[in-house]
């Protein structure tokens, strides 16, 4: 006779991950299995796994990692490692049945807003895929030198809902449409909570 043991499935996950094309397809393969185990819909796993992806790229070409154990350039004492080039990637579903996607990493020269790129560029519009996906995004400074860029995808209808994003929106809709910035994660307690 075989002995099942029931699993209990997380509904909020952090990890760090490489800063770096390495940590993008870790975070995914791990959300995309925990989503799935948790129930979550096929669609909303696949909005939600390309959110996070563009959330990681975005912080690998844009900003600055988070050094675990220093910083750059230096090395600890006891082990003599060099630092870790990480960033926090994280997932949430909250009681209203919401998921947040996280990706926390150590800012940079600018704000994350999303880019009007020719038609012939070759990047520039991850921030609109993130927009025309997600009920809503924003960013949050955590802590000092530490910034988390968010979004939020409803578990519920998720692909009725997208909104689609026209041309004709008149600039005042358009310019910083959905950034926020130092207001809490809605939903999501502060990462230093987080077991």
């Amino acid at each position: 006779m075989a002995l099942v043991v029931a699993q209990e499935v997380p509904t909020s996950s952090i990890m760090a991950v490489p800063h770096g094309p390495v940590g993008v397809g870790m975070a995914r393969r791990r959300m995309r299995e925990e989503l799935l185990a948790s129930g979550v819909q096929d669609t909303v796993v696949d909005d939600a796994v390309l959110i996070l992806s563009e959330l990681l790229s975005n912080s690998c070409r844009h900003a600055r990692p988070i050094y675990e154990n220093g910083s750059p350039g230096s090395a600890t004492a006891e082990t003599n490692d060099a630092p870790v080039a990480s960033v926090r990637a994280s997932w949430r579903i909250d009681a209203q049945g919401r998921l947040t996607v996280a990706v926390t990493d150590g800012g940079g020269p600018t704000r994350p807003l999303p880019a009007t790129p020719s038609i012939t560029a070759r990047g520039g519009r991850g921030l609109a895929i993130i927009r025309s996906l997600a009920k809503d995004w924003g960013v949050h400074d955590s802590v000092v030198g530490e910034v988390t860029v968010w979004a939020a995808l409803s578990l519920q209808g998720a692909f009725a809902t997208r909104v689609d994003l026209t041309p004709d929106l008149p600039p005042s809709l358009t310019r910083r449409a959905g950034v926020r910035t130092g207001r809490p994660l809605p939903g999501f307690p502060d990462f230093d909570d987080l077991p």
